[in-house]
Parts: C-alpha cells; sequence; structure tokens
C-alpha cells in the first residue's frame, strides 16, 4: 500500500471512530465518568483526525506532476517538393 493510502485509511478509520464514539455519548444509561471517557477519546481522535487532514492536504497540494512524454519531433516531419 502506499503511503496516502494509508493516510486515507487512517482518516477514514478515526472518522469512524467519532461517528461511533458520538453514538455512544447519547446513550442515556452512561455514567458521568463514562460520558467524560468518551469525550476526551473524541478530543484524542480529533487532534489525530486534524492532524492526518493536514498532512493529506499538504501532499495534495505539493503533488508532483505527471512528466510529460516527448516524443520525437523530427520525426513527425513532412517534406514536400515544389
Amino acid at each position: 500500500m502506499t503511503e496516502p493510502d494509508v493516510l486515507s485509511r487512517d482518516i477514514d478509520a478515526l472518522k469512524a471512530l467519532q461517528r461511533d464514539a458520538w453514538r455512544e455519548l447519547a446513550s442515556p444509561s452512561l455514567t458521568v465518568f463514562d460520558r467524560r471517557e468518551i469525550r476526551n477519546r473524541i478530543r484524542q481522535s480529533e487532534t489525530e483526525l486534524r492532524d492526518n487532514l493536514k498532512m493529506m492536504s499538504e501532499r495534495l497540494r505539493f503533488r508532483p506532476r505527471p512528466v510529460e512524454v516527448v516524443g520525437d519531433s523530427l520525426a513527425k516531419l513532412d517534406f514536400r517538393f515544389l
């Protein structure tokens, strides 16, 4: 797997983790301690997600352009005698 693929996979995993944590936080059966732990988990994954998104943004901004294939321009000359 290439580096951008790993980074994309990590970003998707962090998004899913946050989505699940917010759903879990909505449960009325949680104790105060459980809610605090879930909020701490959300904050931690938020900082990791922000860092990963920043890295992805930097990589996309400075992506090397594909190299053009330059053919033999002299081979395509069409000479005509007048």
